[in-house]
């Protein structure tokens, strides 16, 4: 006979199948969720009322089927009641906001730092504003009235043990081994967001999670995502899984060789991606920023001559990189991101006939390349589908806790520095 807690657990993750059902396949009735995921359909029928009631799911119109008996309802995931939070703690500044459960942007704030090179700092004004965030949304009137937030996501520019909720490095901000799971937590207690779940992963895996749980595409897999900012990094999706690594480090592929003789980079090898293609790279001597970014950006929107030849030499390897993941993800999409979107075609063009040509080689055809279709929001947006994946995945939450249990017991962290080991903090217990 089940303890209560199996049974929980198997009807939370029954509830759960719903809901990811739902939001790929939106409009199943009843029935057909009940064939398609192997369930009773008086099961099904509890578990969608009980859903209902809580604001994931909705009904539309009936479908006439042209049977006899009763009409199938069409079932949704409602965009009206329920929210997530998602923040990105970036190089230069903030971005917090909300989205429904369909990562439609309800609210967002971009938040300016007092001193980037003071985690502590950055993480109370983070936090500040997403208090904000969730108060505003508990205020709100109209058709649509008050939400609840089920949970919040952030991501974080650098190595990320998600388990224990540290960033281990962050190259371009200087940050080492901060504990921003127990920061945010401190700064929520006592307000709207105490005690909610809390995720945070590298900036490009929650971008991916954007692409994939939020526009339509997850059918889409695997599907690699790769961000470039002043460094490299990817995120990767594999069978419904975010692809992570033994320490949480999988997807950096800014320190992937395609030049054996190439410029020096900050890692001290050679020929890195992040040395070719990454935007701190092409500031040249100025020291990156945001103003020297737009500066950039300016320079190649006016044409100007050797800017614009640097950037496309940077497109050039670019089309490598691509050719190199496609090579070893076999992905059916690559999305590119971050800030050196806005150098246009000046940058993407020579990255597309790159790896074309690679293709043709190959006689093969390559993945499609894709921008990414959130622009500047794509990390705080997919903070927020990270939490909607983790909430509507319970095995891959108590798979996580029972490895945060077992790293407790043996008195060790489970991240990895790249520059050197660290002991981490004692676990924390992962929300379910």
């Amino acid at each position: 006979m089940p303890v209560t807690g199996d049974h929980q657990l198997l009807k939370q993750l029954n509830r759960m199948a719903l809901v990811r059902q739902v939001s790929t396949q939106p409009g199943l009735s009843r029935a057909s969720l009940a064939d398609v995921l192997g369930l009773t359909k008086s099961t099904v029928s509890m578990l969608v009322r009980d859903l209902m009631d809580e604001g994931w799911l909705t009904e539309s119109e009936l479908i006439a089927t042209g049977e006899v008996g009763r009409r199938a309802t069409p079932l949704h995931l409602d965009p009206n009641r329920l929210a997530l939070l998602g923040a990105e703690i970036g190089v230069d500044e903030a971005r917090v906001l909300a989205t429904n459960l369909l990562g439609e942007v309800l609210d967002t704030r971009v938040v300016s730092y007092d001193d980037s090179a003071d985690p502590a700092s950055c993480i109370k004004l983070v936090a500040a504003g997403l208090v904000r965030l969730a108060r505003r949304l508990g205020r709100a009137t109209g058709a649509d009235g008050a939400r609840q937030v089920l949970g919040i996501g952030v991501g974080l520019h650098g190595g990320v043990d998600e388990m224990l909720g540290i960033l281990r490095y962050a190259p371009h901000m200087g940050w080492r081994n901060v504990d921003v799971d127990s920061q945010l937590r401190a700064h929520f207690a006592g307000t709207p967001l105490d005690a909610l779940p809390l995720y945070m992963q590298n900036e490009a895996n929650v971008a991916a999670l954007a692409e994939f749980e939020f526009t339509g595409q997850s059918g889409t897999d695997p599907l690699v995502y790769l961000s470039i900012g002043y460094g490299v990094g990817a995120g990767v999706i594999v069978g419904d899984n975010l692809l992570t690594g033994l320490n949480g480090f999988a997807g950096e592929v800014g320190h992937a060789i395609l030049q054996a003789d190439g410029p020096r980079c900050s890692c001290g090898r050679c020929g890195c991606a992040d040395a070719l293609i990454g935007l701190a790279s092409l500031l040249g001597a100025e020291k990156p920023s945001r103003a020297a970014l737009e500066r950039l950006f300016e320079k190649v929107a006016q044409g100007q001559q050797q800017t614009c030849a640097a950037v496309s030499a940077a497109g050039e390897q670019l089309g490598v990189l691509l050719n190199n993941l496609w090579a070893a993800f076999d992905p059916m999409a690559i999305v590119i991101g971050g800030p050196a979107l806005s150098l246009g075609d000046t940058l993407i063009a020579p990255a597309r006939r790159v790896l074309g040509g690679y293709a043709d080689a190959a006689m093969l055809t390559a993945p499609d390349i894709r921008t990414s279709r959130f622009g500047a929001d794509a990390v705080a947006v997919g903070a927020a589908a990270l939490a909607r994946h983790r909430l509507t995945r319970p095995l891959d939450l108590q798979s996580m806790a029972r490895r945060v249990d077992k790293a407790g017991r043996q008195g060790r962290g489970l991240g990895m520095d790249p520059v050197g080991w660290t002991a981490s903090p004692s676990a924390r217990s992962t929300p379910v």
